[in-house]
């Protein structure tokens, strides 16, 4: 009984790892994903070497991001930020010479700081960029993002 028990113990244990190592995988490519599209619309916004900055960034997307961009430790480094994992605001960070992208769609909305957003809508991808702030810091897209560009009245 005690190696029945000790067998089916071994087999769920196996099992189980398994699937958390697919689970890791999957989000690995996620990021990876994810980093490609942030590192062609960084490239397409600035027309230099993109240092990027991203608040709190865990070690697993900078193993990723690290492939792509020059990662830098403080906003002050960088000259392109991706502020993501729910980060409220970024206070001691100036906009100065520096561009802002986010994850989330309504801090993209609330916040003028930020010209455009990437975030995952019932596992798609999506992209908004915000016309009025294109143009305000004099950013020209690829005219293949002209279908991510929305007009929205900011008064």
């Amino acid at each position: 009984m005690k190696t029945l028990v000790l067998i089916f113990i071994l087999i769920s244990f196996s099992f189980s790892s398994s699937q958390y190592t697919f689970l890791v995988n999957k989000y690995d490519k996620e990021i990876d994903l994810e980093a490609k599209i942030i590192a062609k619309i960084a490239s397409s916004s600035l027309r230099e070497n993109i240092k990027l900055f991203i608040p709190n960034i865990t070690s697993v997307e900078k193993k990723v991001y690290s492939k792509y961009f020059i990662l830098t430790n403080t906003c002050e480094e960088s000259n392109f930020v991706f502020v993501k994992n729910n980060m409220e605001n970024i206070t001691n960070c100036s906009a100065e010479n520096k561009l802002f992208f986010t994850n989330n769609y309504r801090k993209l909305l609330s916040d003028k700081k930020f010209f455009g957003a990437f975030f995952w809508n019932k596992s798609r991808p999506n992209i908004v960029f915000i016309k009025t702030r294109l143009k305000k810091r004099h950013i020209k897209l690829p005219k293949n993002y002209d279908q991510f560009v929305e007009d929205f009245d900011e008064r």
